[in-house]
């Protein structure tokens, strides 16, 4: 594969920015912090140059999914109101450019995460990237309602990639990491949806409430978020999260479930958007004090078992 050349591109008309743009920032970000606590609450240890090349490669993974996503969305891109900012709609990078990027920094993750970490690590990393482009980007998404459903998978294997990189295998803890992710997605991006649903009906994407309806939308978030509450607590009773995690999780998967009886029960207007709005960012904020607390007690807990084997 020839290496694309970045500086030309740039002189182009595509600034740094539009470039780190293409690699959706923010959803790399939370694919790092989910990563990252996959690695350390992953058993055993590993070194931290190691840690970070793979935190890395995760990281370039990612954003290389977001270009190729770009490329691909280019067209319902620039007719979507959430979405027309982005480079190749405005005209700053052309989707051929785009492409290059995104598999070149694939190609370059998945080969420096086979040798400097391991191959489990890099053939999951591989699949994770395949997954959003083909299975979600090119299928799912403009074919079927169960669009977020079954492509959620793909914003849910990075801990589980973490966890394998550290260990160099699946286990049963690496799996209830993806399923908390996997079943927070639905209620997540539906509660989005829901306010945001002209502009999927614009583009012709079959996002749940414009096929299904909305109330129908609303049952959906209303029995995922039934699942997905007790699910957060269950990392407490396999035993690689504390009593704080535990207590925690109670808490924050009530509020998600109150907020999401809201929205199913709250359902015209002004009134019922805002609900969903609430849902929305409510969920970004539960993903995020879940993950962070399950970080913090590992990374407080192996201080502790340092300090008490220096101490011995």
């Amino acid at each position: 594969m020839a290496v694309p050349d970045i500086e030309s591109m740039i002189d182009d008309g595509g600034s740094v920015g539009d470039y780190v743009a293409l690699l959706k920032p923010r959803v790399m970000s939370l694919v790092l912090f989910t990563a990252l606590v996959g690695l350390v609450a992953a058993p055993g240890s590993m070194h931290p140059v190691v840690a970070f090349v793979a935190l890395l490669c995760i990281g370039v993974g990612a954003g290389a999914s977001g270009a190729l996503n770009m490329w691909y969305d280019a067209d319902i891109d620039a007719l979507m109101q959430r979405t027309a900012a982005r480079p190749i709609p405005r005209g700053k990078v052309t989707p051929e450019e785009a492409l290059g990027f995104g598999l070149f920094l694939s190609g370059a993750s998945v080969l420096v995460m086979g040798m400097l970490v391991n191959w489990a690590a890099a053939a999951l990393l591989a699949f994770t990237i395949f997954f959003y482009l083909a299975i979600y980007t090119m299928w799912l998404k403009r074919s079927t309602p169960q669009n977020i459903v079954i492509g959620g998978a793909a914003g849910a294997f990075p801990p589980m990639v973490g966890w394998v990189a550290a260990t160099g295998t699946v286990s049963l803890e690496s799996v209830v990491l993806f399923a908390i992710i996997f079943f927070w997605t639905p209620p997540h991006f539906w509660a989005l949806a829901l306010y945001r649903c002209r502009d999927y009906e614009r583009v012709g994407v079959p996002m749940l409430p414009v096929v299904a309806g909305a109330d129908e939308t609303r049952k959906q978030i209303w029995i995922y978020s039934l699942i997905l509450a007790p699910l957060g607590v269950l990392p407490v009773a396999l035993g690689f999260a504390g009593v704080i995690y535990g207590a925690v999780s109670i808490v924050a998967g009530g509020i998600f479930l109150r907020d999401a009886w809201r929205v199913y029960t709250i359902r015209e207007g002004r009134e019922g958007d805002a609900m969903a709005q609430r849902l929305f960012k409510f969920s970004i904020l539960y993903l995020f004090v879940l993950f962070a607390v399950l970080l913090a007690e590992n990374l407080v807990g192996a201080e502790l078992l340092g300090s008490v084997g220096l101490w011995l």
